[in-house]
């Protein structure tokens, strides 16, 4: 039962292998729409010229990205180029984003009039931790989406066909007396 259910995940991967792409995605959303709360307190707490701004676009490019890899890999059809290429330049302005958000905290954190304290604000810190993870985690995906034809062509070398017993020794039907 274990070793058939394997088998059932792996011939999904073989047929749909920017499954493995999503998902990578849809982790790097949810880290960051989930840690959210520290992210707004972030900017509530210093803020910083574009902060709110960024926040935003990262969310709405997040979301869209999303979109847009859908629409990169329809089902039974070629990839959707013009779509794919949408899907890294936004994928680039989010991490674009998450950087010049970071360095608006470490602008807040190291200025000489009233810096603000990561020791006495925790939503300071959790915020650029999870900024980090996000841009990471983006990493991790655009390098999924570009190595896809590498571990395509890797999924459709695993076997995964079933053995029947007496499979191939079948004897031949004699239909000349009827």
């Amino acid at each position: 039962m274990k070793n058939e259910t394997l088998r059932k995940f792996i011939v999904s991967l073989k047929r749909k292998p920017q499954n493995i792409a999503m998902v990578a995605l849809v982790v790097s959303f949810l880290v960051y729409s989930l840690n959210l709360t520290s992210i707004s307190n972030t900017t509530a707490k210093i803020q910083g010229t574009g902060m709110g701004f960024t926040g935003f676009c990262t969310m709405l490019f997040s979301i869209l990205s999303f979109v847009c890899f859908l629409n990169s890999f329809p089902y039974r059809k070629k990839v959707n180029v013009p779509m794919l290429v949408l899907m890294f330049v936004m994928f680039a302005i989010v991490v674009g984003c998450d950087w010049y958000y970071l360095g608006a905290i470490t602008r807040a954190i190291t200025r000489a009039e009233s810096p603000i304290s990561v020791t006495d604000f925790s939503y300071v810190a959790k915020a650029q931790s999870v900024l980090h993870a996000h841009m990471i985690l983006m990493g991790v995906t655009t390098v999924l989406v570009i190595t896809m034809p590498v571990y395509r062509k890797a999924l459709r070398k695993i076997k995964t066909s079933v053995e029947v017993e007496d499979n191939g020794k079948l004897d031949a039907i004699d239909i000349s007396e009827e």
